[in-house]
C-alpha cells in the first residue's frame, strides 16, 4: 500500500515538476475522501537547495525518509550535473526492496547513473531523449511515450507528462475511480490519448544539408499536394532512379518516400494549428489525397489523430 513518498531535491530542481509531484502526493485531502500519504522532500543533509527559479527550497529532512518510502520520486534537474553517491545509493536500496521509483522529465538522469534504466525501456523530455540514450547505451530510450512504466520502475517526459505518470501510479494503487477523481479535482484529464512526438516542435524544413538535392527539395516543398514518385523526382534532378535513390538516402539520410511522408504530416501539423480547413481539405493539401490516409500516417507519427492534435493545438492559431 502506497503511505509513504519521499522526493528527492538537488541543487537546480525546477519547481514545476517538484510542484506536480507535490500536488498529487503531497496535498492533504483526505477530508474529501482521497487517500493520504506521509510526504517529504529530501535533500542531502537536508540542507535548503536552491530552485532552477533561483529561490531556496528548505526541505523537510535528509535522506533518511527515502529509506522507509513506498515511492521515490526526483523531478527534472539540470543535466550534467553532479549527483551525490549517497542520492545514487538510496535510490539504488529503494528500488532493490520494491518501492516505486519515478523520474520527472531530466529526472530520468538520475535514475540512468543509478543503474536503475540499464536493460530497461524509458524516456524523457524530447530535448534531452538522444543524449540519455547517448550517455546511457544500456537504457532504451522511447521518446515519443508521455511515459514508461515497467514493474517499480517509471519515467515521464517533460513537465506535464508528470501529471500523467502519477495518476497511473495512483490508479493502479488506488483505483481507477480514485485517480479520475483526484484528475477531477486537479482539473486534467484522467488519461491522455498519444505520445509526445505531438509536442516536439515542428522546425521549418533544411534544406541546406543536401547540396545537391536542395534545389528539388525546394520545389517539392511547394508542391506537397501533387503526386510524386521516385521516377518523376528523379527525372527532375536529371538522374536514373536508382541513382537518385542512392544520392537522396547520401544527402538527406531517409528514402524519398519517408521524406516526403514527413514534410506532409509537418505541413498538416501546421495547416491543423493555424487555419480552420477540415480535415478532408488538409488531407489534400498535403497531399496525402484522403482524410483516411493522413490519419494513419499522422497518428503513426505522432501517436495522435488529426483531430485530436487541432483540439489541443488550436489555440495557438493566429
Amino acid at each position: 500500500m502506497l503511505k509513504r513518498v519521499a522526493v528527492i531535491v538537488l541543487d537546480g530542481v525546477a519547481p514545476f515538476e517538484l510542484g506536480v509531484v507535490c500536488e498529487v502526493f503531497g496535498t492533504d485531502r483526505t477530508a474529501d475522501g482521497f487517500p493520504g500519504y506521509q510526504f517529504d522532500t529530501c535533500s542531502p543533509d537536508g540542507v535548503p537547495v536552491r530552485t532552477k527559479s533561483g529561490w531556496l527550497l528548505t526541505p523537510t529532512a535528509d535522506l533518511a525518509p527515502v529509506e522507509q518510502a513506498d515511492l521515490v520520486a526526483v523531478p527534472a534537474f539540470p543535466v550534467g550535473s553532479d549527483v551525490p553517491p549517497a542520492v545514487l545509493a538510496a535510490l539504488r536500496r529503494a528500488a532493490e526492496r520494491g518501492a516505486y521509483v519515478f523520474s520527472v522529465c531530466s529526472g530520468a538522469f538520475l535514475l540512468a547513473e543509478a543503474g536503475l534504466l540499464d536493460g530497461r525501456r524509458a524516456t524523457t523530455h524530447w530535448m534531452y531523449a538522444d543524449e540519455l540514450a547517448r550517455k546511457y547505451p544500456k537504457v532504451s530510450v522511447d521518446p515519443n511515450v508521455l511515459y514508461v512504466a515497467e514493474d517499480n520502475i517509471a519515467t515521464s517526459a517533460g513537465t506535464a507528462a508528470g501529471i500523467d505518470l502519477c495518476l497511473h501510479l495512483v490508479r493502479q494503487e488506488h483505483g481507477s475511480a480514485v485517480a479520475t477523481a483526484l484528475a477531477r479535482r486537479m482539473v486534467v484529464p484522467p488519461h491522455r490519448d498519444g505520445g509526445q512526438a505531438q509536442y516536439v516542435e515542428a522546425p521549418l524544413p533544411r534544406t541546406a544539408d543536401a547540396p545537391t538535392l536542395e534545389p528539388l527539395l525546394s520545389w517539392l516543398i511547394t508542391t506537397l499536394h501533387a503526386d510524386h514518385t521516385v521516377e518523376s523526382m528523379a527525372a527532375r534532378a536529371h538522374m536514373s532512379p536508382r541513382t537518385f535513390a542512392r544520392r537522396f538516402r547520401a544527402e538527406t539520410g531517409t528514402t524519398p518516400h519517408d521524406w516526403l511522408t514527413t514534410q506532409r504530416v509537418l505541413l498538416a501539423r501546421r495547416l491543423l494549428e493555424d487555419t480552420d480547413l477540415g480535415v478532408d481539405a488538409i488531407a489534400v493539401r498535403a497531399g496525402f489525397g484522403t482524410a483516411a490516409m493522413l490519419r494513419h500516417h499522422f497518428t503513426k507519427r505522432l501517436g495522435a489523430t488529426p483531430q485530436s492534435y487541432r483540439t489541443t493545438f488550436r489555440s495557438r492559431a493566429a
